[in-house]
C-alpha cells in the first residue's frame, strides 16, 4: 500500500488539459500548464523553483500541492552485450524494473506498467511474485523521462515497448495517460507513436480501445495455436481462448498500412515442431499480422527449454516460405536476467 503521509500528488500524473484546468480552477492562466511542461519534460528540471517563467507565488502554490520526485535508482547492471537493467525503488519501497537496449544509432527503452503481474504466464518469472500493483502514470512516465535523463549526451533513445513487467491493459487508464505525455510533440517527451509498441498476453476486453485511443503499434504474445496449450501456457486463454483473440485482431482497427507483431516463443518440445508452424501460418492469415520468433530464455528452475538452432530455422523458413515477415528476435541483457520473461526486480548484489 502506498504510504499515508504521502499526501502530494506527482505532477506526472497529470496530463497537460488536467493542469491546465487546475491552473484555471485556481484563477490563473491555462497556459501555465505549457510552460510547467516544458520544464518538467524539455529542461528536466526536479523543483518548482527553477521554473522562472512563472512567478514566484505561482511557484509556491505548486510545490504546496506537487511533488515532482525521480525514481529512484536502485541499481544498474550491464550485460556484455551493453544491455543496461535499471531497478528502481517507487516511493512505497516496491521494485520495477526497465532495460535500455542500445541498437546500431539509437536506444530502445522497455518499461514496466505494473509491480509485479497477474497474468500467471508459465514461462514467465515476473509472474512468479504475483501481482503487486498498478504503476501510476507518473512512475510510467519516469521511467522514460529519467533514464532520457541519464543518457543525455549519448545514442538517442527513440523507441519504447511496453513489455517490461506487467499485462500493460490490465493498467489501461494510467497507460493511456503516460502515453498522451510521452507522444506529446510539443512540450512532452516527443517520442513518436510510431516507435511505440505495447505488448498484451491477450486483454480482448481493452484491445480496441487502445486502437482508438492511440496511434501505438500492438504486439501480441501468442505462443501455441490451439486452446489446449495456449491455456497450459497463459492462463488468459481460458477466459479469452484463441477465437476470441483472433477476432480481436482482425477487427483492430490498423492504421498506415501497420501490421500487428505475433510474439512466438519457442519452446522444445512444447510449441516447436513444423506442424506447430503450418498451424500458425494457417491462423494468422486471415490478420495484417508479422511475427517474431523468441528463443526461450532460460532462467533457475525454469520449466521449458530452448530448442536448437536447426528447429528455430526450419521453424522459420516454414512460416517465411507462406509469406510471413519473420525475425527471429534474439533477447539481449541474458547474462543479467534482462531478457524477455527474465524481470523479477531483485537486486543482483
Amino acid at each position: 500500500m502506498m504510504n499515508t503521509h504521502l499526501t502530494k500528488t506527482d505532477i506526472k500524473n497529470l496530463t497537460r488539459e488536467a493542469l491546465a484546468r487546475w491552473f484555471q480552477d485556481h484563477g490563473m492562466r491555462s497556459f501555465r500548464a505549457t510552460q510547467v511542461f516544458k520544464w518538467l519534460y524539455l529542461q528536466q528540471v526536479d523543483a518548482f523553483d527553477q521554473m522562472t517563467d512563472l512567478g514566484r507565488k505561482t511557484r509556491k502554490l505548486l510545490s504546496q500541492n506537487f511533488s515532482s520526485k525521480r525514481l529512484s535508482l536502485n541499481q544498474i547492471a550491464t550485460s556484455k552485450d551493453g544491455s543496461e537493467k535499471y531497478l528502481f525503488e517507487l516511493g512505497d519501497g516496491n521494485l520495477i524494473e526497465s532495460v535500455l537496449i542500445p541498437e546500431k544509432d539509437h536506444y530502445t527503452l522497455c518499461i514496466s506498467s505494473q509491480v509485479g503481474c497477474s497474468q500467471n504466464c508459465r514461462f514467465c518469472l515476473t509472474a512468479q511474485g504475483g501481482l503487486v500493483r498498478n504503476l501510476t502514470s507518473a512512475e510510467i512516465i519516469s521511467q522514460v523521462r529519467d533514464i532520457v535523463h541519464l543518457t543525455a549526451g549519448s545514442r538517442n533513445l527513440t523507441n519504447i515497448v511496453f513489455m517490461g513487467m506487467g499485462e500493460p491493459l490490465a493498467n489501461y487508464r494510467n497507460v493511456i495517460h503516460a502515453l498522451n505525455i510521452i507522444t506529446d510533440s510539443d512540450v512532452g517527451l516527443k517520442l513518436s507513436s510510431r516507435r511505440i509498441t505495447l505488448s498484451t498476453a491477450g486483454l480482448v476486453s481493452r484491445m480496441a480501445d487502445l486502437g482508438k485511443d492511440t496511434r501505438i503499434n500492438l504486439a501480441v504474445s501468442l505462443n501455441a495455436t490451439d486452446n489446449k496449450t495456449r491455456s497450459r501456457l497463459m492462463p488468459i486463454n481460458r477466459k479469452y481462448p484463441i477465437e476470441k483473440l483472433m477476432e480481436a485482431c482482425a477487427n483492430y482497427p490498423l492504421k498506415n498500412r501497420r501490421k500487428i507483431t505475433f510474439e512466438y516463443i519457442l519452446m522444445k518440445g512444447i510449441n516447436d515442431a513444423p506442424e506447430n508452424a503450418r498451424q500458425l501460418a494457417k491462423l494468422l492469415r486471415p490478420i495484417k499480422a508479422k511475427i517474431n520468433l523468441i528463443p526461450y530464455n532460460t532462467y533457475e528452475d525454469s520449466l521449458f527449454e530452448c530448442p536448437d538452432e536447426s528447429v528455430i530455422s526450419r521453424f522459420q523458413d516454414i512460416l517465411i516460405t507462406d509469406h510471413y515477415t519473420v525475425m527471429v528476435r534474439r533477447s539481449k541483457g541474458q547474462d543479467i536476467s534482462a531478457a524477455c520473461g527474465q524481470l523479477r526486480a531483485i537486486s543482483l548484489a
